[in-house]
């Protein structure tokens, strides 16, 4: 087991595809190939998130004042925040680039839509299925760092702050029962757009 490091450090999450399954006349949109195969959440991970956002701030206005870019219909939203599914190619390769220069660390749990487990375990609810992935994810990664800020980038009402907090708690009781070990470090949790935090745009780029 890690030892816990006497430092602070930022972790900034975001999911990936989507937790649909059924649709009209409960038809598996997963088996029709009309929905994600996969949900994902993940997170990245660093001690250093000013440095990681003055690059991708630059990178930014860089691109939203360079007429090459200018006449792609898709920069109307470029120019908010980067965002990997609105973001046309050539966007998404100069952050791509950018990102492989950066230093962080990056987690991800993949959870299959398998029907009869999401039926099962969350009813089919968003807010259940996305607090298992992070409550799974965090399960042996929150006694890394005697102060973690943790930033979720906000998806309507299923990621709030008291579903977060509930996540967190029960990765925390998880890896007592697992390692008969506390846990006392100072875990804080942001809500927040993506367009607030250049680095929540990083974390939709690299998951």
């Amino acid at each position: 087991m890690k030892k816990t490091e006497q430092t602070k450090a930022y972790y900034f999450f975001d999911e990936a595809g989507d937790t649909t399954i059924l649709g009209r006349k409960g038809v598996n949109l997963v088996e029709s190939g009309l929905a994600s195969k996969v949900f994902m959440v993940g997170y990245l991970e660093t001690k250093n998130p000013q440095q990681l956002t003055k690059e991708i701030t630059a990178l930014h206005n860089e691109i939203c004042n360079d007429d090459f870019y200018s006449e792609i219909p898709s920069m109307e939203k470029t120019r908010v925040a980067f965002h990997a599914a609105k973001d046309c190619a050539e966007i998404r390769d100069r952050v791509f680039h950018l990102l492989k220069t950066l230093d962080f660390t990056y987690y991800c749990i993949v959870l299959r839509k398998k029907e009869t487990f999401f039926r099962n375990h969350f009813d089919f609810k968003d807010t259940a299925i996305y607090k298992y992935a992070v409550e799974h994810l965090l399960e042996n990664r929150l006694h890394f760092y005697s102060e973690i800020d943790c930033y979720f980038s906000s998806l309507g009402n299923v990621v709030r702050k008291e579903t977060m907090q509930s996540a967190i708690n029960s990765a925390i009781d998880r890896f007592k029962a697992k390692w008969n070990k506390e846990n006392s470090n100072s875990i804080r949790i942001f809500i927040q757009q993506s367009k607030e935090r250049s680095l929540l745009q990083a974390s939709d780029h690299v998951l």
